[in-house]
């Protein structure tokens, strides 16, 4: 019994190691937006939407929290994403749709992109780290 449960062990590890050193290797030295697009990983991403799930719930119907569901963000209107959350004006006056250029600058400073936004979240400096969550994002539209 004790060899099947250290062999799960071993086994879910496995399934949920992090290969951003072996991903970041094969990009080689300032690697392009596309370029981290293409090595995205949509289950590290899931990952690390751990730090965002403290505001955002992220399930088909689910609830808005101190942020907006953001379940079918990627291809929605920026900014009318939950009809329920109030999003702020600067945001709504933002025009387009949630494309992975648009996330990838929302998500590195936040504040930056859209002055007069509410979230407080100083953003994600890593470049891979976005690709992977926007791949996951993707993944939830």
């Amino acid at each position: 019994m004790r060899r099947v449960i250290v062999l799960a062990a071993l086994l879910a590890a496995g399934c949920s190691r992090d290969d951003s050193a072996e991903r970041r290797a094969r990009l080689g030295p300032n690697p392009g937006f596309a370029q981290l697009m293409r090595v995205a990983d949509a289950e590290a991403g899931a990952r690390r939407f751990g730090q965002c799930a403290a505001c955002h719930s992220i399930a088909a119907g689910g609830q808005d929290r101190n942020g907006p569901n953001l379940h079918g963000v990627y291809g929605a209107k920026i900014g009318q994403n939950s009809a329920r959350f109030g999003y702020t004006e600067a945001l709504q006056a933002q025009a387009g749709t949630w494309d992975a250029a648009r996330l990838d600058r929302w998500l590195a400073d936040p504040r930056g992109m859209v002055p007069g936004t509410s979230m407080a979240f100083p953003g994600v400096r890593d470049p891979l780290d976005r690709a992977d969550l926007i791949a996951y994002l993707k993944t939830q539209s």
